[in-house]
C-alpha cells in the first residue's frame, strides 16, 4: 500500500495562483492508494473544496471519504482523505482536537488490510499541539487495529520524542518550504504494523511550484497487501 500526505495550501502555488491542475499532476506522479491532504478547502466563505472530485474518481479511482459538515467542502477543517478502489472503507469519522484554530483529524478504517488511516493538521502553538497529540494518542490506544497517522504536524524541532505516544515516527525528510526545504513538518506515525515501511519526500519540477509544502510518500508492506484476497 502506498500512502501520501500533502499540504496543498488550497491549491495556491508559489506564484500565488490557485491552480488545482498542478495538484492533480503531483498526485498523478505519486500514484498512491491512500491520500491525506491538508488545506484542501478554502478557509473563508463556504469553505469550498479546491479539487475536481469527479475527475479524482473517474480518472484515478479515488473515493472521497465524505466527512464534510458544509455542502461545498471536501473535508473537515481542510483535512481530506481519498482512498483508491478496491480498498474498502468500513468506517469513517471526524476526531475533535483541542484547538483555538480550525484544526482537527479525519479517519478512515479500511476493511482489508484492517488499518485505520488518520489525516491530521496540528497546531502551530506547541502547548496546543501537545494537547492534540495526547488526544490522538488516547484515541489510538483504545483501538485493537493498526493505525497510520499522516499529515502536517507543524513541529519544527527534529526530535521525534513528542510524537512517540502516537507510535513509530517515520520522518521522510525536509518537506517545508518547497522552494528551500528547511523543516520536516510532514510525517507518518505507524502503530501496530508488522510490515516494513519505506518513505521519502516527493521532489519533482511539479512539486516545486504547486504548494509551499512538498508531499511525502510511504510504501507499507502489510500482512495482506492484496485487499481482494
Amino acid at each position: 500500500m502506498r500512502i501520501a500526505s500533502y499540504n496543498i495550501r488550497k491549491a495556491v502555488g508559489l506564484d500565488w495562483r490557485r491552480d488545482p491542475e498542478r495538484i492533480m499532476r503531483v498526485l498523478d506522479e505519486i500514484d498512491a492508494d491512500v491520500i491525506a491532504l491538508q488545506e484542501a478547502d478554502i478557509r473563508t466563505g463556504e469553505r469550498a473544496g479546491v479539487l475536481p472530485l469527479d475527475r479524482m474518481l473517474e480518472e484515478h479511482g479515488y473515493q472521497l471519504v465524505d466527512l464534510a459538515v458544509r455542502p461545498d467542502s471536501h473535508g473537515w477543517h481542510g483535512n481530506v482523505l481519498f482512498v483508491r478502489n478496491p480498498y474498502l472503507i468500513t468506517e469513517s469519522r471526524r476526531i475533535d482536537l483541542p484547538s483555538l484554530e480550525p484544526r482537527g483529524a479525519v479517519s478512515a478504517l479500511l476493511e482489508r488490510p484492517r488499518v485505520e488511516i488518520i489525516g491530521v493538521h496540528l497546531a502551530l502553538d506547541p502547548v496546543t499541539r501537545r494537547r492534540q497529540i495526547a488526544r490522538l494518542a488516547s484515541d489510538i490506544r483504545a483501538k485493537s487495529h493498526a493505525t497510520i497517522v499522516a499529515g502536517d504536524f507543524n513541529q519544527w524541532s527534529p526530535r521525534k520524542t513528542s510524537l512517540a505516544p502516537l507510535g513509530q515516527v517515520v520522518s521522510p525528510g525536509l518537506s517545508f518550504h518547497a522552494a528551500r526545504p528547511l523543516a520536516a513538518l510532514d510525517k507518518f506515525v505507524v502503530n501496530g504494523l508488522s510490515g516494513t515501511q519505506k518513505a521519502w519526500v516527493h521532489r519533482t519540477p511539479s512539486t516545486r511550484l504547486a504548494s509551499d509544502h512538498l508531499p511525502i510518500v510511504m510504501d507499507v508492506s502489510l500482512d495482506h497487501p492484496d485487499p481482494s484476497e
